[in-house]
């Protein structure tokens, strides 16, 4: 039972970004208008903040630490995992595919579409690791006498609340590509395949928390370091710039911080 429940768990944030890239379908004749993308972008920022402190932060410090105090554990591993995503940044050519600014060292054997798809799996491999590591956590915590279920809730409504998120994610990926490509298709397929790199890196992440158990808080922190890094980076900018002065992002960053709280703190 709890190999099903982690299978489903890995795999939800793929559907969830399929889902998303399917939207294309309907927005292939006049893509996405501004307020939308910002009610998109701030939905997905809030439920990405929220999971970092419910679902990575606050179990980290849980865990106690005979060889240092558990609150620098936590500064330390989160720090790393900032650290990480920058260096990811300046090294990994890649384009960020909303206001097209382009990272990482400049080579010509990278063309554009493979930069804009670099951009969007170094934006989901944090959320891959970070479910794979609180599934690994829960698989470590599981006892013979208790429900898989009720040990690894907590888990999945990470990976349900990731899932919800790369739903409006995946549509906003999904659109570049159909400028680049000139294909709704193709642009669905990128779009879609950008989310593989998530159940991939969840699988290192589980390995990484189960079977290395001194490590588990340390990997939680640095988990949600990367997960704040990228939401920082990527989605409260084009949550809340723009034309026009509404503030339909910061609402919808409101909304997904609730929506993802309560799923962790009521179901977890």
């Amino acid at each position: 039972m709890s190999i099903l429940i982690t299978f489903l768990g890995l795999i939800v944030p793929f559907v969830g970004t399929t889902l998303g890239s399917s939207l294309i379908y309907l927005f292939k004749n006049k893509g996405i208008s501004l307020n939308l993308s910002k009610i998109f972008n701030g939905f997905a920022a809030g439920v990405m903040f929220s999971a970092s402190i419910f679902g990575l932060i606050l179990p980290a410090l849980e865990y106690e630490t005979n060889y240092m105090p558990n609150i620098l554990v936590v500064i330390i591993a989160f720090i790393l995992g900032v650290l990480l995503l920058l260096l990811i940044d300046h090294v990994v050519p890649h384009i960020h595919a909303q206001d097209h600014y382009e990272e990482g060292i400049h080579t010509k054997r990278v063309n554009r579409k493979q930069k804009m798809l670099l951009a969007v799996t170094i934006h989901n491999i944090p959320e891959g690791l970070s479910v794979g590591v609180i599934f690994g956590v829960a698989l470590a915590n599981l006892s013979t006498n208790q429900d898989p279920w009720l040990v690894l809730s907590s888990a999945m409504m990470l990976s349900l609340g990731i899932a919800i998120q790369n739903i409006p994610e995946g549509a906003i990926v999904s659109l570049p590509f159909k400028d680049e490509t000139n294909s709704v298709h193709k642009a669905f397929m990128f779009g879609s395949l950008s989310g593989i790199v998530e159940p991939i890196f969840a699988l290192f992440g589980i390995l990484l928390a189960y079977f290395i158990e001194p490590i588990m808080p340390w990997a939680l922190a640095l988990a949600a370091g990367c997960m704040i890094y990228v939401t920082i980076e990527d989605l409260i900018p084009t949550a809340v710039s723009g034309e026009g002065k509404n503030h339909y992002g910061i609402i919808a960053f409101v909304f997904g911080f609730l929506l993802m709280m309560a799923l962790d703190v009521l179901l977890g």
